[in-house]
């Protein structure tokens, strides 16, 4: 961003914290919306081909709105970063609100998640493609079908175990199960123990599922940016980061049993 611009920007903020003009919450809302479909396009990589990424994008805009109204420049924090936080929100927000997998496609999520843990039991590693249809008693080409129409499943589990928010609202796996008393000394052991289980997981993930992985949630590459370092197609990204998240699941659900 240039300096001119910065400049500009800086000058909104002066005049909406002193009047809340909506005129010039319209002019924050232009000038942040590239950041709206950067954390889209993120998303995007969840969901199934009938989620339409300017239905994102809307979704988003109304986070955005709300970080602005809600925004304290006085907190040591980046109004960037505080914005992105409320934009992923908002989309997931809206996405649970409209009950869009089918009860038959989280079933089917779960039914992969578990031949996916069970293969990887009896066997000490990841199961392949092939093997994954054999658990399942279908071929290789309806293997890939299902990982497609699973995909949308994968969003809020793995956004709730890696987003750790800049605004005190963190969430984790482990919030999400039996309700954690937070005041709890061993609460925070438990969270580091999850940690480590999730990064071993990941160690033991295919070479490309990992990549996926890495590339996205740690170097915040889009769909497009990873097809791009992988020389595959967006579609095969999506794939692929559906298959590592369902594998990470299954191992965490194995695992988490000891703190609940």
């Amino acid at each position: 961003m240039e300096i001119e611009e910065e400049k500009e920007i800086d000058e909104l903020w002066e005049k909406f914290r002193r009047t809340s003009d909506l005129q010039i919450r319209e002019k924050l809302v232009l000038k942040y919306a590239p950041l709206v479909k950067y954390v889209a396009g993120r998303l995007a990589i969840c969901m199934p081909p009938n989620v339409e990424f300017d239905d994102l994008v809307s979704y988003g805009i109304f986070g955005l709105i709300d970080a602005i109204d809600k925004f304290d420049p006085d907190r040591d924090i980046k109004f960037k970063t505080y914005a992105a936080s409320r934009i992923r929100g908002a989309i997931i927000d809206e996405l649970r609100a409209l009950d869009w997998v089918p009860r038959s496609t989280r079933t089917k999520a779960r039914q992969v998640e578990q031949a996916l843990a069970d293969f990887e039991l009896r066997h000490g590693r990841p199961a392949t493609d092939k093997e994954l249809a054999y658990e399942l008693g279908v071929n290789e080409e309806d293997v890939v079908k299902i990982i497609q129409e699973v995909s949308g499943t994968t969003l809020m589990s793995f956004e709730d175990v890696w987003y750790s928010g800049n605004d005190s609202d963190d969430i984790t796996l482990a919030d999400t199960i039996e309700g954690p008393d937070k005041t709890r000394p061993e609460y925070h052991i438990e969270k580091e123990e999850i940690k480590r289980i999730l990064i071993d997981a990941i160690k033991e993930l295919p070479e490309r599922e990992r990549m996926v992985i890495t590339l996205y949630y740690y170097e915040e590459l889009t769909l497009k940016e990873i097809g791009a370092v992988l020389n595959v197609t967006e579609s095969r990204v999506s794939q692929l980061h559906t298959k590592a998240v369902l594998r990470l699941r299954g191992k965490l659900k194995r695992n988490i049993k000891m703190f609940v």
